[in-house]
């Protein structure tokens, strides 16, 4: 249903200052009326900042995801798109994994920082007047590649969870860039021993590297902070 540009308002939720402003002005003189969220000063939790943006009553929202010392954007879609708001993302990621995420949680669709503003605003526009904004199977395809992804970090933290206290030490080491050697002279052992070690997480990971093993934990989502 087609609104008076007038009459419909757009909020931004933005940590970047001059792209805020930028997409401010530019709504603005399209004749919207619009309202730059305000993040604390201080970090809070994302539940204060989806309070002002539920204050503003928007039709339509401009997300960020990474939001700072705020959190990840994401997880204000899913309670935005219940109340009725459409959500667009506009993020500098360009991971097809987390554009699935914030599609399957309710966003209209997803928008780079790259895009020219023309197209966010042709966005803007498209939604206000009624009509869709992402073609359905491009929709369904980034969903599918987010589901998969969430799938196989599954089976990496189960894979992970199997590691000894040491392996897992062992691991933490190797993502902060040890070498055996260096790992051995810190934990006082030999370089055969570190180098069993591995060769046991490698085989526990099904990885064949140092290298795909460290690619594994980051890409599962483990931190050194696990252990």
């Amino acid at each position: 249903m087609r609104n008076p540009r007038g009459s419909t308002k757009v909020a931004l939720v933005e940590d970047h200052l001059l792209f805020a402003e930028s997409l401010e002005i530019a709504l603005g003189m399209e004749g919207y009326q619009v309202r730059r969220i305000p993040l604390p000063a201080r970090p809070s939790s994302l539940g204060a900042v989806l309070a002002s943006v539920l204050r503003v009553q928007p039709r339509i929202v401009l997300l960020d995801l990474d939001l700072g010392a705020h959190g990840n954007g994401v997880r204000l879609i899913e309670p935005l798109a219940k109340a009725g708001i459409a959500v667009v993302v506009v993020t500098g990621s360009l991971e097809r994994t987390r554009w699935g995420e914030c599609l399957r949680y309710g966003a209209r669709t997803v928008l780079t920082k790259t895009s020219p503003l023309n197209d966010i605003l042709a966005t803007v526009r498209r939604l206000n007047d009624g009509f869709p904004v992402i073609d359905r199977a491009v929709r369904e395809e980034l969903i599918a590649e987010w589901h998969q992804n969430r799938v196989e970090n599954h089976e990496a933290r189960r894979r992970l969870d199997d590691l000894t206290p040491r392996e897992r030490e062992v691991l933490r080491q190797l993502m902060q860039g040890h070498q055996v050697r260096d790992i051995a002279r810190i934990n006082v052992v030999s370089e055969a021993t570190v180098r069993t070690q591995v060769k046991s997480i490698l085989a526990k990971l099904e990885v064949s590297s140092q290298l795909a093993a460290v690619g594994l934990a980051h890409e599962a989502g483990w931190r050194p902070s696990d252990v």
